[in-house]
């Protein structure tokens, strides 16, 4: 019965002796993967747009607001291989001053150039949009996302187009 007792009291030692390595590996490994943590946010810090709310949050009442006078653009029938471009114009319809971070469109065809300066409450800007439909055709709808410091933080306008085939030129007008 001592025996059995004995091999009891080894057999728990042992199990906590070696539980207690292992916490000790794990604690360290996870000491290690905090620093790496730590050191990786020092390097790549995010930016902070105070503009952007959690689910949580109320809005910002004094945010830019981008308020575009059309959202979406269709030049029509266009031909092969041509360069069209239009601008969309917007007003800051918000409290504080707007500032486009960037523009980036759905396909490589298309090039946002947008106002690069800060846009006062009650100013306007532009975002252009140019669409190269060569290597095109039929029917282009293309996206550009638009980043500011507004609520939301990303705004979106459209351009649309029937890019023709080489050999047709569009309809024919009366005469």
């Amino acid at each position: 019965m001592k025996l059995a007792q004995l091999l009891t009291v080894a057999l728990l030692l042992g199990a906590v002796a070696c539980n207690s390595d292992k916490n000790g590996e794990i604690g360290a490994e996870g000491m290690n993967a905090a620093a790496t943590e730590a050191a990786d946010a020092a390097a790549n810090p995010t930016i902070d747009n105070p503009n952007v709310v959690s689910e949580d949050e109320a809005p910002n009442p004094n945010a830019p607001v981008m308020t575009f006078a059309e959202s979406e653009f269709d030049f029509g029938d266009i031909a092969a291989d041509s360069k069209v471009q239009h601008t969309f114009t917007f007003t800051n319809t918000g409290k504080s001053p707007l500032l486009i971070q960037d523009a980036t469109a759905s396909c490589g065809c298309t090039t946002p150039n947008w106002t690069k300066e800060p846009v006062a409450p009650g100013g306007k800007g532009t975002v252009e949009v140019q669409f190269d439909s060569r290597g095109k055709q039929g029917l282009q709808n293309k996206q550009v996302n638009v980043r500011a410091n507004t609520q939301p933080s990303i705004t979106s306008v459209v351009i649309k187009a029937n890019v023709l085939t080489s050999g047709n030129k569009g309809p024919e007008l009366p005469q």
